[in-house]
């Protein structure tokens, strides 16, 4: 977009990004992708409920030693364990490696369609949005990603991301710093 001086109107000058990741191009990005994602699933369910296993077995053991008030906490896990697996995706998925634990140990990273690393916003929009069409639509989340080149799934469309084999991630042009 860009501003222009005669009308004072912003005005959309046709600029759109490219893909950054083309899989006739680079097919090795998107090799195994599927797989390993669903390995990396795995691995980041545990790592969410370990957390929460830890936490619902010190509330009942609070609730012991308090001769039962401790156990009127049991009300927060839940929407605490929703929170911890939010925050969790946003802060892995914002970080420095654009991946969480799981993604991270199978080698997977999450960029934008055009290149960009994740950020917090993204990686808990992700989540959230994975765990609200595999509720609704379960099977058909699935089965996009074995129908396309870059094995990205319903959330991914949506939100504009792809998720990329870290190892051989071709480098992508960044914008100059103007400061």
């Amino acid at each position: 977009m860009s501003y222009s001086d005669s009308g004072n109107a912003w005005r959309n000058d046709g600029a759109v990004q490219p893909d950054a990741y083309d899989p006739d191009l680079h097919p090795e990005l998107f090799r195994g992708v599927a797989t390993r994602r669903a390995f990396a699933f795995l691995i980041d369910m545990v790592v969410i409920s370990v957390p929460v296993i830890l936490g619902y077995i010190f509330i009942a053991l609070f609730g012991v030693v308090t001769l039962g008030l401790g156990w009127a906490l049991f009300w927060l896990a839940g929407p605490a364990s929703v929170i911890w697996a939010i925050v969790y995706y946003g802060a892995c998925i914002g970080g420095p490696s654009s991946a969480t634990i799981g993604m991270r140990a199978m080698d997977l990273e999450l960029r934008t369609w055009y290149g960009v690393p994740g950020y917090f916003v993204l990686g808990a929009t992700h989540a959230v949005l994975f765990w609200v069409t595999v509720s609704f639509l379960s099977p058909f989340v699935v089965l996009v990603g074995l129908f396309n080149g870059r094995r990205r799934l319903l959330h991914d469309f949506v939100l504009g991301t792809v998720v990329i084999n870290n190892s051989v991630r071709a480098p992508v042009s960044q914008a100059a710093r103007t400061w």
